[in-house]
């Protein structure tokens, strides 16, 4: 067992693996060092925001913070609104008090049984493994543990190549949304924006500037130019077929041959999503069975098509931008951006739309990059992930999705793997496809606390 463990990373997962340690019956106490950054603990990026426009992608039903006890945040809401159902798709808001409540109750218990808990509210600047354990280096303060978790979650996106240095100190190219749309003040000016992306982050862009700026016009342009799917109203049965499908794809662990098998299963039901929803559980299982060749055909060909159908809309949001489209406040475009310049009026972007041979422009007020999850370990300007990169300790993997380790979150370095330090949520993505949203990461929070007690 680990007696003393660090927690690197002060969003959902952190929390979720602190929590879960916690409830666990051990022999002696725990000594958990918990480094969360400067955000509010256990919110991070995912679950900062304040604004109730901002809605769940998963039903309450789904949402608890314990493999144990999945329907814990429909019973934390209940206790406030017994109208809540579980098939409601509720703000990130409240999931957020939600994490926050649970948080706050694991370490009031964990006191009471002896644990000693520190909440450092720094980010560590480096840290060293061995293979008898690992040393964290945080300002002047060195501090030697058994074991270290990195529950990093998504990284601070990097601007797309072809932006100029003077529109991104401008200001008027936005890489980080999030700290947009928390400092946006209600403003009735005709703001002209542009949304690089079309993905769940560009819709809560577009949701929450458009109720802030009543006049501004948007146009968001993406490679396909199209939204993500949206949840049907109500819940759906388990699709009956599903056993059949999954082990038809594990009999046959190739991406056309998959491709072929989910739309004649699709043929045969009456709702799609279903099919899709039935995969959930699988989906690490059968990312770890296709080749490398495989991974990089559906990275390639299918990965826009999966997100879309797997990352679904709440029906009431899909409303708002079916308003918006149909009032002529957003437009959608397709195409490839090649170029951002600052103008003397704003920004400027030049961009080749699908199926056209020339470039066309657009001018903005602002430009803002939404493109989905960053997990590149091999770019970042992280200074923890340079540091382990740097010093070999680390490595990503082969398709620049996270940190290389096994799908059991121990990390990979020369081809072995450190036994005391591991990876949980975003930066597992290359290993597991599905580790981001917190179904998956309760999981995780299970069997990483089953390994760091084991005797």
């Amino acid at each position: 067992m680990f007696r003393r463990v660090a927690i690197v990373g002060g969003g959902a997962a952190g929390a979720t693996l602190l929590s879960e340690l916690l409830e666990r019956p051990v022999s002696q106490p725990l000594h958990l060092d918990w480094y969360t950054g400067t955000g509010t603990p256990g919110r991070g990026i995912a679950y900062g925001t304040r604004s109730e426009r901002h809605l769940l992608n998963v039903r309450a039903a789904s949402m608890g913070m314990f493999a144990s006890r999945p329907g814990g945040f429909l019973e934390y809401m209940q206790r406030r609104d017994p109208s809540i159902s579980g098939t409601d798709f509720l703000p990130r808001c409240w999931y957020g008090d939600y994490l926050e409540a649970e948080t706050a109750t694991a370490l009031v218990r964990a006191k009471d049984k002896g644990h000693d808990v520190r909440i450092v509210p720094h980010d560590v600047d480096a840290i060293v493994p061995e293979n008898d354990g690992v040393t964290l280096f945080q300002g002047e303060t060195t501090t030697r543990v058994d074991a270290t978790v990195l529950a990093l979650g998504a990284l601070a996106p990097r601007a797309l190549p072809g932006v100029d240095d003077d529109a991104l100190a401008s200001g008027r190219y936005v890489t980080l949304p999030w700290s947009l749309l928390a400092d946006a003040k209600p403003d009735t000016q005709a703001h002209n924006v542009v949304v690089i992306g079309l993905g769940l982050t560009a819709v809560d862009v577009i949701v929450e500037l458009s109720a802030k700026w009543p006049n501004a016009h948007f146009t968001a342009i993406s490679r396909h130019g199209v939204l993500p799917e949206v949840h049907q109203s109500s819940a759906s049965l388990p699709f009956e077929d599903g056993e059949e499908l999954v082990e038809a794809m594990r009999d046959a662990p190739d991406i056309r041959t998959w491709v072929h098998l989910l739309r004649d299963a699709i043929s045969h039901t009456d709702d799609w999503r279903r099919v899709v929803d039935c995969l959930r559980p699988h989906t690490p299982t059968l990312w770890g069975l296709l080749s490398h060749n495989d991974r990089a055909r559906f990275l390639r060909h299918a990965r826009w098509a999966w997100e879309r159908a797997r990352h679904r809309l709440p029906p009431q949001v899909a409303r708002t931008i079916a308003s918006l489209e149909k009032q002529g406040r957003l437009q959608r475009l397709r195409g490839h951006m090649h170029k951002v310049t600052l103008t003397s009026q704003g920004v400027q972007m030049i961009f080749a739309p699908k199926g056209e041979e020339a470039e066309r422009t657009l001018d903005a007020d602002l430009i803002v990059q939404s493109v989905g999850l960053e997990t590149d370990v091999r770019r970042t300007q992280h200074i923890l992930l340079q540091q382990m990169m740097t010093n070999g300790h680390i490595r990503s993997d082969p398709f620049g999705l996270g940190i290389d380790a096994k799908p059991d979150g121990r990390v990979l370095h020369d081809g072995t793997v450190w036994p005391r330090l591991f990876a949980m949520g975003s930066m597992l993505r290359g290993t597991l496809w599905e580790s981001t949203a917190m179904p998956e990461i309760r999981q995780q929070a299970r069997y990483l606390a089953d390994q760091l007690l084991a005797d």
